[in-house]
């Protein structure tokens, strides 16, 4: 006989939004230098990894030793999402302003490329923290083999990252860095999920 597994209350709750929170503001801490945002959400996807498997947040000086060990590799990373991200959002401003040719159609277009790589970047993220917040290449391509195998996964990390964007716009500056907590686990648990397979009636 199994023991029952203790409810969950109000407190619960409000402690997990209160780590995530401050998970958050960590995170936005450690990517201040801009190029160390990849190495800071590869340490807090391994934190809520740890958090969804193992019941429980790594200590602090896992979490040092996590962050300096993706820093070489994260240091890259962050280089090229920002250049993609500059790019983008200039070729954005560019369709939206009709500086360059090509309306609404091209606009959406775009619009819906940003939302697909988005999509891929968070799945990525998710990946690299399954692996301690390390290896770059191989989560890229778990991604890539999630977004192909589980078109609905790709989609719903995309949705997350652009709510997360458009709520980082419309609310106040001082609550901007409590997304980043919110969203990574936000993005752990679309990933977690697995789609309904019907029995088939015979």
């Amino acid at each position: 006989m199994t023991a029952e597994r203790p409810r969950r209350d109000w407190r619960d709750t409000l402690r997990d939004a209160t780590d995530l929170a401050l998970l958050g503001f960590v995170v936005a801490l450690a990517a201040l230098p801009v190029l160390t945002v990849a190495p800071a959400l590869a340490t807090a996807s391994a934190a809520l990894h740890d958090r969804t498997t193992l019941g429980g947040w790594p200590d602090l000086r896992t979490s040092l030793a996590r962050f300096g060990r993706a820093l070489p590799a994260g240091l890259a990373v962050s280089a090229v999402a920002l250049a993609v991200a500059v790019a983008l959002s200039v070729d954005l401003v560019a369709l939206a302003t009709g500086r360059v040719p090509g309306g609404g159609a091209a606009l959406a277009g775009t619009v819906a490329v940003t939302a697909a790589l988005l999509g891929y970047a968070g799945l990525t993220v998710v990946a690299v923290g399954a692996t301690g917040g390390r290896g770059w290449r191989d989560a890229a391509r778990a991604a890539a083999r999630t977004g192909l195998d589980r078109p609905g996964t790709w989609a719903a990390a995309s949705g997350v990252c652009a709510v997360a964007g458009l709520l980082g716009v419309l609310v106040t500056p001082v609550a901007v860095p409590i997304l980043a907590g919110y969203t990574v686990a936000a993005l752990h648990a679309v990933t977690a999920r697995r789609p309904v397979v019907r029995a088939e009636l015979s």
